[in-house]
């Protein structure tokens, strides 16, 4: 029974310890990498080709793609695991139900749930517009509308391709929508307040732990709550994340945001260096 309880702590404590020290130590390595490097220089050379609004649109297209791609058979892999893993963990979760504690679940999942997320949404679009009405103000009027369709679409393709089925209490299927949804709806209004105000490192870090903390504690409710297989939250979570910098991506594209390659002295032009 203990157990229980400590899974739901640690879903605020692992993150909320986790997400610094990766910020911190991995994260300016990893925008110097070479890596970040032949990404920008791959969206420098799509700007060129095609403009700024367009070379969104193809890292929206493609990224999204490539998420179904890498989430379809993750999917299979881990449907594979429903005898073993999920059937284990639910028989445990439904064993120690504690009614008090299967009501504030499920009152704190229901963050996770369409409805909700469409105020957030709607009032995040239309507050950002009027705080950009000097500048682009339409990107935070389409970026949010955008992420909720988007992650609709694409967890609807992936439930359709996998078809893995659901837990015998509710009809949550692979991969959890519920953590998917409150990470990029939160996500981008994160990355849209952080366009709009001059938010400094620990800021950015901070806001992206309470992300990372949030969405976690989505999916220890959902499991909690009978919503899902413990499958569906992992395979969500990854979901989500990918399918996050997919439109963070595309959102710092369309606003310019995206630093342009380094050009150090007898470097190669963009379109050499894109070919190579």
């Amino acid at each position: 029974m203990v157990l229980i309880y400590v899974l739901g702590a640690l879903s605020v404590l692992v993150p909320a310890v986790l997400i610094p020290v990766l910020a911190t130590r991995w994260g300016p390595a990893a925008l110097a990498s070479r890596a970040a490097e032949r990404l920008r220089v791959a969206v420098a050379g799509l700007i060129e080709a095609v403009g700024r609004i367009g070379a969104a649109l193809v890292v929206l297209l493609a990224g999204s793609s490539a998420v179904v791609t890498i989430c379809w058979p993750l999917g299979e892999a881990l449907s594979r695991l429903e005898p073993s893993v999920d059937s284990a963990v639910f028989d445990y979760v439904h064993a120690r139900r504690v009614d008090v504690w299967a009501d504030i679940n499920s009152f704190v999942t229901a963050i996770g749930d369409r409805y909700p997320l469409k105020w957030v949404t709607v009032v995040a679009a239309v507050g950002f517009a009027i705080a950009w009405r000097r500048r682009r103000w339409w990107i935070p009027l389409i970026a949010m509308p955008l992420q909720f369709v988007v992650e609709q679409y694409t967890q609807q393709i992936l439930a359709t391709t996998v078809n893995r089925g659901h837990p015998p209490t509710d009809v949550g299927t692979y991969p959890s929508g519920g953590c998917a949804r409150v990470m990029l709806t939160f996500g981008i209004v994160a990355v849209l307040a952080g366009l709009t105000w001059n938010v400094p490192r620990r800021g950015r870090i901070a806001i992206a732990t309470a992300l990372a903390v949030l969405g976690s504690v989505e999916g220890y409710t959902r499991i909690y709550a009978e919503k899902h297989w413990f499958t569906d939250v992992i395979g969500g979570w990854i979901f989500g994340a990918l399918l996050l910098s997919v439109l963070v991506l595309t959102v710092l594209v369309a606003e310019g945001r995206v630093r342009p390659p380094r050009r150090a002295a007898g470097a190669v032009p963009v379109e050499v260096a894109a070919a190579a």
